[in-house]
């Protein structure tokens, strides 16, 4: 398969999906900054340029979109709509646009995470944008024509993050990196749609 995967060459996440979908795939990395090609998920226009530059996908999987951690008593307007304009419709315009460029039966694997099943302090934004996600991709995936399907993987708190984010985290049991990327294969190499494939 051919796979473009956004994030794969930054984040904890990206990188691990990455190179495990690279030892059967032909992978192609997209960033802001880095990667085999970049994109800015927060433009429409750029994520339509991106497709135009890599013909033929069998696959889209996006570990990529920000959010804004605050208290919910501080948050502005424009704090929310960091989540919604990045990792929410960055998502989503990946698979708006991203459906009239890629192959037949081809599949876009989005990110979304725990959060929106179990909260933690300051994760408000955060929490929102995942579980409109998961309503996105169940309400979008019966519509996709030419045998498209779309799912999004939901990690808990990876093992690779722990030390760094588990006090953000209270009670989160960390999960081994090498389970989170089995979702994504899953979801690239498996035949269901419009899933939410929870990794906890």
């Amino acid at each position: 398969m051919k796979i473009l995967v956004i994030g794969g060459n930054s984040g904890t996440i990206g990188k691990s999906v990455a190179g495990r979908l690279s030892k059967k795939h032909e992978v192609i990395t997209a960033g802001r900054t880095s990667g085999d090609i970049q994109v800015d998920i927060n433009n429409a226009e750029s994520i339509r340029q991106m497709f135009a530059s890599v013909p033929d996908l069998d696959a889209v999987v996006c570990c990529s979109g920000a959010t804004k951690w605050a208290p919910f008593s501080t948050m502005s307007e424009d704090d929310l709509y960091v989540g919604i304009k990045s990792k929410l419709m960055g998502q989503v315009n990946l698979v708006r646009i991203g459906k009239d460029f890629v192959k037949p039966g081809a599949s876009f694997t989005l990110t979304s995470g725990v959060l929106a099943d179990d909260p933690v302090y300051m994760s408000s934004n955060a929490a929102m944008v995942n579980g409109a996600l998961h309503s996105f991709v169940k309400a979008v995936a019966p519509e996709l024509a030419n045998g498209l399907r779309l799912n999004v993987v939901a990690p808990g708190l990876v093992e690779d993050s722990a030390e760094r984010l588990g006090d953000a985290f209270p009670g989160h049991t960390p999960v081994p990196m090498n389970k989170v990327a089995n979702g994504y294969v899953r979801s690239v190499e498996g035949m269901f749609t419009g899933e939410v494939i929870r990794i906890f």
